[in-house]
């Protein structure tokens, strides 16, 4: 079963960590103030899991449903 990356947006601070690393899965529109999964199984498992640990608010988590 495949895995997908979601982000608890009222724990987000925009810091662009997750877009900076992973660009063809997030985005961080500055009007919105929060970071945005733009395409759930765009990304590596591997490179997710660094996604994950990066963010410096733990706010992205993995879902089994896109």
């Amino acid at each position: 079963m495949q895995r997908f990356p979601v982000i608890q947006e009222e724990d987000c601070i925009a810091c662009g960590a997750c877009e900076e690393m992973c660009p063809e899965v997030f985005r961080v529109p500055e009007s919105l103030g929060f970071a945005q999964v733009v395409n759930p199984g765009g990304g590596d498992e591997a490179v997710m899991e660094e996604v994950l640990e990066a963010c410096p608010t733990h706010c992205i988590h993995w879902s089994d449903e896109g």
